[in-house]
């Protein structure tokens, strides 16, 4: 049974197309991955689904009493809100029916023996809903999908603004699932996910018995989950069976092919040619040219895709440090309250350090505390000599309005614009990209504008907080190599052991020296 149907989908921004005459068709219990590079319209596509945004043109059509849970990147939470307020919100069409019941009861005592029996059939209705829906154990509910995710350790009662990264998207996806809707559409839900956390999750998706779609760029934990993918890339939205790794195979096939039979059609397109041009002229042989020009015209020529822009990152590399890069003396991180123990820790020139742990425990605390972009709780750090820091951000400032060109500028005033675009096209983006504002890129592609910053400034020491999050494949092993190939310091948060092993020449678990054990 068909849940959702999109007909010719095209949509785009400005003078740039996204989708171009695309159709979709999701069945009961199918676990899809939609999977392209960054840019490709994959949370665009999300959006248009959900209703978020108007497609240009095309139709799309969701069974009837369908409920949706959608996991968005961007979802803001709002200030004053706790985290159980949030998880209790997923159940707020059972409040609104409780409060129906309530406005039915109040209005027996007035109501005629007719009016009477009509209200005594609605509250039957009302409280048999209730009952389906567990409403009268809510509140053991939200306490297990709390424990489950790890939120009952950060405290229920906690405002959700107060929250790191990881953290948030816990609470939206506790939410979600306690809402129990017919089809998730899940949107990178493992980015600031730890490993514990992503292993439930994925536990969870492959018992769940209705359909999803998710996006994710981690192919074990994709792989592990789906049995469909609907790739996505120049426009068209085209659909394999099987997991991430079959889809490979079928692909670099298809690809073959078509790059055989592109070969093959232009030599004979360059034969007829030849031959026309040859006998056109010629009265004996005009009627044969002028046949082989009829069978080019009609002639359907084959296009090859145009390659995609592969990221290149090289960061330069500035004199050397010290031998010691920085020591913490009795340092304890935090904010209003200690994150951790005293903290008597150093790292030398050389070393490729690399945090674990879960999300909120205080690893990218720790990492703006040797900054010193935020106050130590008590303790201190010091730096060592000729430090070059180069620093990568978890999130870009949110509602930010310049465009990619003007945010490199802003950092290097000197740069020519051939030098600007130069720069951003090395890290995969495109013209249409470079011109773009910041704000309206995909999150991969934000990703790569900061990178842009970061291997243009000279650097001996690398401060990176979760540097992989929204990257595609090609941008993800790019950044690998080239961290793998830098001469200086690195300091890494990363929740990918794929990703870090045989970089890392130190793995510190923060959970050792943590007061949030989460």
């Amino acid at each position: 049974m068909s849940i959702l149907n999109v007909e010719n989908l095209s949509h785009g921004f400005g003078d740039r197309a996204i989708f171009h005459n695309v159709s979709f068709r999701l069945l009961k219990g199918e676990h899809i991955g939609l999977f392209g590079s960054n840019g490709e319209g994959k949370s665009t596509f999300m959006n248009i689904i959900t209703g978020k945004l108007q497609p240009d043109e095309g139709k799309i059509e969701w069974s009837k009493n369908v409920r949706v849970g959608y996991l968005d990147q961007h979802t803001v939470l709002e200030k004053g809100m706790t985290i159980r307020d949030v998880l209790k919100s997923a159940f707020a069409f059972l409040y609104d029916m409780e409060n129906q019941m309530n406005e039915i009861c109040d209005k027996m005592g007035e109501a005629s023996e007719t009016e009477l029996a009509s209200m005594m059939e609605d509250l039957g209705v009302i409280q048999d809903l209730l009952m389906a829906h567990d409403f009268y154990i809510i509140d053991s509910k939200i306490e297990e999908i709390g424990h489950a995710l790890g939120l009952d350790d950060i405290g229920l009662d906690k405002d959700v603004t107060d929250l790191s990264g990881g953290q948030r998207t816990k609470v939206l996806l506790g939410k979600l699932l306690l809402e129990k809707p017919d089809i998730l559409l899940l949107d990178e839900p493992t980015n600031y996910l730890d490993t514990q956390h992503i292993e439930w999750l994925k536990r969870y998706l492959q018992d769940y018995e209705n359909a999803f779609i998710l996006i994710s760029h981690d192919i074990p934990f994709l792989n592990s989950v789906i049995n469909l993918i609907y790739h996505m890339e120049n426009q068209a939205l085209n659909r394999y069976v099987g997991d991430y790794d079959k889809f490979q195979e079928v692909y670099e096939m298809k690809k073959a092919q078509l790059e055989a039979a592109y070969r093959k059609q232009q030599q004979e397109i360059e034969e007829l040619e030849d031959f026309v041009a040859r006998n056109k002229a010629r009265v004996s042989t005009r009627n044969m040219a002028m046949s082989r020009q009829k069978k080019l015209d009609k002639m359907e020529v084959i296009e090859l895709q145009k390659e995609k822009p592969k990221p290149e990152f090289n960061f330069i590399s500035a004199r050397a440090s010290g031998k010691v890069l920085f020591e913490t003396k009795d340092l304890v991180i935090g904010y209003d309250e200690p994150l951790s123990h005293p903290l008597n820790l150093s790292m030398e020139r050389g070393q490729k350090v690399v945090l674990v742990g879960a999300n909120g425990i205080g690893k990218t605390t720790l990492l703006k505390s040797i900054l010193g972009l935020i106050p130590p709780v008590s303790g201190s750090v010091s730096l060592g000599d000729y430090l070059h820091i180069g620093y990568f951000e978890q999130e870009m400032t949110p509602g930010n309005t310049t465009t990619c060109i003007e945010e490199i500028w802003k950092e290097f005033p000197s740069y020519t614009q051939y030098q600007v675009r130069s720069a951003l096209a090395k890290c995969g983006l495109t013209t249409k990209h470079i011109e773009s504002q910041v704000r309206v890129l995909s999150g991969g592609e934000q990703a790569k504008v900061r990178l842009c910053k970061l291997i243009n400034r000279e650097t001996n020491i690398l401060l990176l907080d979760e540097p992989t999050n929204h990257l595609d494949i090609d941008a993800k092993d790019e950044l690998r190599r080239a961290l793998q190939a830098y001469k200086g310091s690195i300091l890494l948060i990363c929740h990918e052991p794929e990703f870090y092993e045989g970089l890392a020449t130190d793995v510190w678990d923060c959970s050792s020296w943590s007061l949030k054990i989460i």
